[in-house]
């Protein structure tokens, strides 16, 4: 039977914060090591992770292990955004598949790279737990080159959030620590479904994109993209008039099958600009004719929701929770925020996570990397 467990310490010394944290998760296991390890620690750490491994793989003898080093760490309903932590989360699931992949970006010529090191499978799993270095791989270019190598696998994670520079960054697979690429967990054999909060509410309603190219959005149902913003934020109440000022965003349809569009079903982008001469919108995002967008806002209030409203009617033993670094206090006022939703909803199941520097999950069938987003991978 499947059995999860997760721990947190926030001792500052890393030996005692390791053997504090695996000393829960070998009681929760009675003394069995765990088929996967996850291992986030903040960056008081980073010099020390080396040791952390080497006393994890010690102590739990995990068959996989794999964590990154994060600006703020989640255990269980606490997000710990201003001291050190270490959380881990355990998973032993019996003839699951857990296997480890380590990848690095190869220069091939001055302007071309490969992405070296994904393995040769004989199966095909449903899901990878991703941790990238933002600084050094192109976690964009990987999420499209595996959607042509391998469509409906779905990509959960985030990128490392410790440092503002490469090299400052950790990641962990197994014994190996590593300061560039990205590492992951290959799972075959266990429920995983994939939860994306991006934070955002919809305005006005659905346009087709009539006119356009590249990221720039020329028409939308026939008239300029900027005279519907036009339109749609005279409809808009006041407080979202203030939040179109403050910063908008679109959602773009990836399904365009459906016959009904909800949330989770756009992909949420940053308007990056606009010509009020042509009445262009600039999106972070390219776009196609006949694609479906609709205008959104986020604020706390927005994120709040659409988080409650995801998450409502699922169920789950336990997960592994990746949030924005532009999120917890800063974004909510308060601690706990994304943390405590899950517990709320969920109820009080093991948890562990970390804030990152972009998140990755699926939308509409394909993946993504997102910006203040919440994803989740829950473990049935």
């Amino acid at each position: 039977m499947p059995r999860y467990a997760a721990a947190l310490s926030q001792h500052p010394v890393a030996a005692h914060a390791v053997g504090e944290a695996a000393g829960e998760i070998l009681d929760a296991f009675d003394g069995d090591g765990p088929d996967l390890l996850v291992c986030f620690v903040s960056p008081h750490f980073v010099g020390a992770f080396d040791d952390v491994a080497f006393a994890l793989r010690n102590l739990l003898s995990p068959r996989v292990l794999f964590g990154a080093t994060a600006v703020a760490i989640v255990g269980g309903a606490h997000e710990i955004e201003d001291g050190p932590a270490v959380s881990l989360f355990a998973a032993s699931v019996p003839d699951a598949r857990f296997t480890p992949v380590s990848l690095d970006l190869e220069m091939t010529s001055a302007s071309e790279y490969a992405i070296t090191g994904w393995p040769e499978l004989d199966h095909d799993p449903s899901t990878l737990l991703l941790c990238a270095d933002p600084f050094t791989f192109p976690t964009d270019a990987f999420l499209r080159r595996l959607e042509d190598a391998r469509p409906g696998m779905q990509v959960i994670g985030g990128a490392a959030s410790a440092a503002h520079m490469a090299g400052g960054n950790r990641l962990l697979l197994d014994g190996d620590v590593r300061e560039r690429g990205a590492v992951g967990v290959l799972i075959d054999g266990v429920d995983v479904r994939s939860v994306v909060s991006q934070g955002c509410r919809p305005l006005g309603r659905p346009y087709v994109v009539t006119r356009g190219e590249g990221n720039r959005v020329a028409e939308l149902a026939g008239e300029p993209a900027l005279a519907r913003l036009q339109e749609c934020a005279a409809a808009a109440s006041a407080e979202d008039r203030e939040l179109i000022r403050r910063g908008l965003h679109v959602g773009l349809v990836v399904d365009e099958h459906k016959p009904d569009f909800a949330r989770g079903d756009f992909l949420v982008r940053n308007v990056i600009g606009a010509d009020p001469e042509s009445g262009t919108l600039a999106i972070g995002e390219e776009i196609h004719i006949g694609q479906t967008l609709q205008f959104h806002v986020r604020d706390a209030g927005a994120a709040d929701e659409d988080l409650h409203e995801l998450l409502t009617g699922h169920e789950a033993d336990a997960a592994l929770l990746f949030t924005c670094n532009g999120r917890g206090r800063g974004l909510f006022g308060s601690p706990d925020h994304d943390a405590g939703v899950v517990e709320r909803l969920l109820g009080p199941l093991p948890v562990a996570g970390a804030f990152c520097a972009g998140e990755v999950g699926p939308v509409g069938g394909r993946n993504f990397v997102h910006g203040f987003t919440v994803t989740l991978a829950l473990f049935r």
